[in-house]
């Protein structure tokens, strides 16, 4: 199990996703708005503002919220918005290395957030620098699989000849990861191949990952769900990684 948050494939994860719904709404909006603002509102002459999009509307957010949101972040209204993208790094339980990444119009809310969380929930803030090492920026392409219809055979023959780095194998989806410059690459060539997929971005991937049991990965858990609470935190991406047996634990 990748340490990027893919605990999001999990039950626990899921009634989490459920329970948050409202709050996911506003994050999957504010990816479209920073997209479009950053290369423009037409969704074919920018692949970033099209994979926002397609998130989007993947996780049943109404049409209307994201044509005002690609409104928004191209300038069009009063309301036009301007985010910056800021990184935080820490630690959590274990030793896990964490780098948080937050969309804020305002840096000292953005970054009191994340303080507070870290120093509630057993993590620990760290300097610039010292943790970001552990990863590196990559395509990164979720592909459902609960049905079981779909075999790594057939995403590796759709991908294999666009910059394919790994797939990783969960119990109900793939994750390919490409270089980040393949990405919108691999994912047409996906859509070609008549394979649906879940998201496509750009995101971190740890380079190497730390096992945990059961009980640190259910504080890890905590204290990624305190950081996700904040507004203004977009991602979390996190170096630890879940054997079967662990995986198998947390569903009960």
């Amino acid at each position: 199990m990748s340490g990027h948050s893919k605990w999001a494939t999990t039950k626990h994860k899921k009634a989490l996703i459920d329970a948050k719904r409202a709050k996911s709404f506003a994050k999957l909006i504010k990816n479209i708005e920073v997209a479009a603002r950053i290369g423009g509102t037409d969704l074919n002459g920018n692949p970033t503002l099209y994979d926002a999009v397609q998130k989007a509307k993947k996780a049943s957010v109404p049409n209307d919220n994201i044509d005002r949101a690609v409104k928004r972040g191209g300038g069009v209204g009063a309301d036009a918005v301007n985010y910056e993208t800021i990184m935080y790094e820490g630690y959590a339980p274990g030793g896990v290395a964490l780098l948080v990444e937050c969309l804020s119009d305002n840096r000292n809310r953005a970054a009191a957030e994340v303080r507070t969380a870290m120093t509630r929930n057993g993590g620990q803030m760290a300097d610039p620098g010292s943790v970001a090492y552990n990863f590196a920026r990559k395509g990164v392409i979720e592909v459902s699989n609960e049905e079981g219809k779909i075999s790594e055979d057939d995403l590796m023959m759709a991908v294999l000849e666009y910059g394919l780095e790994e797939i990783k194998t969960y119990p109900e989806s793939f994750e390919i990861i490409t270089e980040p410059s393949n990405l919108v690459d691999a994912r047409t060539a996906l859509q070609e191949a008549g394979i649906d997929y879940e998201s496509a971005e750009s995101g971190f991937v740890p380079n190497v990952e730390i096992e945990v049991d059961a009980e640190t990965a259910e504080k890890i858990f905590k204290l990624i769900d305190a950081l996700e609470d904040s507004d203004d935190v977009q991602n979390v991406y996190a170096n630890f990684s879940l054997t079967p047996e662990v995986r198998a634990q947390l569903a009960e």
